[in-house]
């Protein structure tokens, strides 16, 4: 099938940063925030001359404006994996640059109406929201929306659109017409496979951000190195080093991997214990500690 492009686009610059042609149909759809209350002008332009190798296909103005930086037959490098940018059409979208990074009505309202047009173009039918990260990831169970923070450790697409991805969804569905609307979904299920705290990982890249709180919204304290860590809390995904040194990701197994229970200090010896009382309180009666030896031993009848 002949990919087109958005009749909505406002304003085209092409970037050199893609790869011609994707190598899979449009199926899905990834919004990400570009951090910056940008035009889609000023959101084009930049791809079109920076020397970072990153793109969209589409840029999503805060004034509502769409801008077209690689066509739809191309993959754009956007959401840091190859095989979800060859199905997906990657659309950046103006945004605070402080969390919860919100947009514009008028950048949302915009939104809706690009992805519904991309939808019908592709033979989209229905678009699809989970909460659940395997399910987007593996397209597993109709889903068809995939974010940045699930192939990499950033806060994108920002809590803001996060949050709203099922209402988008459910706007979007609306627009293409009955039989689209989205059943509502299931809580998430909690994450399984952590061991009972402390317990150990092993992380496994030199550069694994750790942040003064369990999420991508606290500021970055430092980098762990590769190494062994031993994890003493969890929250939502995220571990408390022992070291109190900050919070690291651990649901994404290209960073680290789960190693299992800390091991537990021995368990002192009571000899050793009770000798240590008995040497303190000699200590602090300023007696002769061997005239006090002598004497214990022969009470002990060991002398």
């Amino acid at each position: 099938m002949t990919m087109s492009n958005s009749p909505l686009v406002t304003y085209t610059n092409i970037t050199k940063n893609k790869t011609s042609p994707r190598n899979h149909a449009i199926d899905t759809i990834t919004i990400h925030c570009i951090v910056g209350q940008w035009t889609a002008k000023q959101g084009c332009d930049y791809f079109a001359t920076t020397d970072r190798e990153c793109s969209a296909n589409y840029v999503v103005g805060k004034d509502g404006s769409i801008g077209l930086s690689v066509d739809e037959a191309d993959r754009s490098w956007c959401t840091s994996s190859r095989e979800n940018d060859n199905r997906a059409i990657t659309i950046e979208v103006a945004s605070d640059t402080e969390h919860p990074y919100a947009v514009t009505d008028a950048a949302y309202a915009a939104l809706i109406k690009l992805v519904a047009d991309i939808c019908k173009r592709n033979g989209i039918k229905k678009l699809v929201w989970s909460t659940n990260k395997t399910d987007r990831v593996n397209h597993a169970n109709g889903c068809n929306m995939t974010v940045h923070r699930d192939y990499a450790n950033k806060a994108c697409p920002g809590q803001y659109l996060y949050d709203r991805h099922g209402a988008i969804a459910a706007a979007v569905n609306e627009i293409l017409g009955p039989g689209t609307t989205q059943a509502p979904e299931a809580a998430p299920e909690p994450v399984q496979g952590f061991p009972a705290t402390p317990f150990t990982v092993r992380v496994i890249i030199p550069d694994l951000n750790y942040r003064k709180g369990p999420g991508m919204s606290y500021a970055v304290r430092g980098q762990t190195g590769k190494g062994v860590f031993t994890i003493t809390e969890v929250q939502d995904g995220w571990g408390k080093l022992k070291s109190g040194a900050g919070w690291i990701y651990l649901e994404n197994p290209d960073y680290c991997t789960i190693q299992g229970v800390a091991a537990k200090p021995a368990e002192p010896d009571p000899a050793d214990v009770l000798a240590q009382e008995i040497a303190g309180k000699v200590k602090a009666s300023g007696l002769d500690p061997a005239d006090v030896l002598n004497r214990v031993e022969k009470i002990l009848g060991v002398a």
